[in-house]
């Protein structure tokens, strides 16, 4: 499907001379993001398509298809194709398929994924991608909005480059969703999913690329900055952290870096959590917005 005022990549790859691909792409922004048509999800993968749709992932970041009416099997059996898929230790799942979270929201629960984050950035071994379909959509609002975090990082000053070698950054899972536990089931899950550290800067395991890997809904502190700054006071130290770590944040919320999606009934993003964040927009309640979600297991950040 094409999109108003994008471009046509039609079946050929610009990052690859000659090479054809078994289907459409239509560029969404020239930061991130693509449209990708003329292919039936509903069909297991072959593996030229398997290997395309990858390298358009790494490239785009973010893939968008339309009216891809899948059932809950063929999510999981997608999602399954590119990795082994995690079971959320918090989020609701579907009731045959523990791999697909639910995100059910109507006027008896509001959404709150209203922030800017890598989905389970709090793991040792965090996502590789997220395959999310639009079930039932509100009719209007509701959008997702995705963040190219190459460019976060490449566009960042070199003075702030330089003060970022080096940096290890904490993630946790328990100050987003804690608050969602009773008091025991907080307990468990906090004891089974410790806080991680991960660096500040990782690197593509695929393209190579440097990344921004910090987000405000998993990512609370350094774990090693007095030792790369040094220390004078601790107010000064403190506050010098806590300055970086929130310039660090908004970079995400750069329009430059983004791509806004409009979803639709049987609509599918599939992105590369490695190299976005992403930000769902609550302005639609009360409405209905269901939507399911599997993620893909990636490899420990380096």
């Amino acid at each position: 499907m094409q999109q108003a005022g994008s471009t046509i990549e039609a079946r050929t790859s610009d990052s690859a001379p000659g090479e054809i691909w078994p289907f459409t792409v239509t560029l969404a922004t020239p930061a991130i993001g693509a449209y990708v048509s003329d292919i039936d999800l509903r069909q297991p993968l072959d593996e030229p398509t398997y290997l395309a749709l990858r390298r358009a992932l790494i490239r785009y970041k973010v893939l968008f298809f339309r009216d891809q009416d899948i059932t809950p099997a063929q999510h999981v059996a997608l999602g399954q194709r590119f990795g082994k898929l995690e079971v959320h230790p918090v989020i609701a799942h579907h009731p045959d398929h523990p791999e697909l979270v639910v995100f059910d929201k109507s006027d008896k629960k509001r959404g709150r994924e209203n922030i800017y984050h890598s989905d389970v950035s709090w793991r040792e071994v965090p996502s590789m991608g997220s395959i999310l379909r639009c079930a039932e959509c509100p009719p209007t609002g509701g959008d997702t909005i995705w963040v190219n975090m190459a460019l976060a990082y490449e566009n960042l000053p070199a003075e702030v480059k330089a003060r970022l070698e080096g940096l290890i950054a904490v993630h946790d899972l328990m100050p987003l969703f804690g608050s969602m536990l009773p008091p025991e089931q907080r307990i468990t899950v906090r004891a089974q999913n410790p806080a991680v550290t991960h660096p500040v800067v990782r690197t593509h395991p695929e393209s190579g690329e440097k990344l921004l890997f910090v987000n405000e809904a998993f990512t609370t502190h350094f774990s090693n900055y007095a030792e790369i700054a040094g220390y004078r006071f601790g107010f000064d130290l403190k506050l010098a952290e806590m300055d970086l770590l929130q310039y660090l944040f908004r970079q995400a919320a750069a329009p430059e870096y983004q791509v806004r999606l409009k979803w639709e009934p049987h609509t599918i993003a599939f992105w590369d959590n490695r190299a976005t964040q992403h930000y769902a927009v609550q302005d639609y309640y009360p409405a209905v917005r269901r939507m399911m979600r599997a993620t893909i297991i990636g490899e420990r950040p380096v």
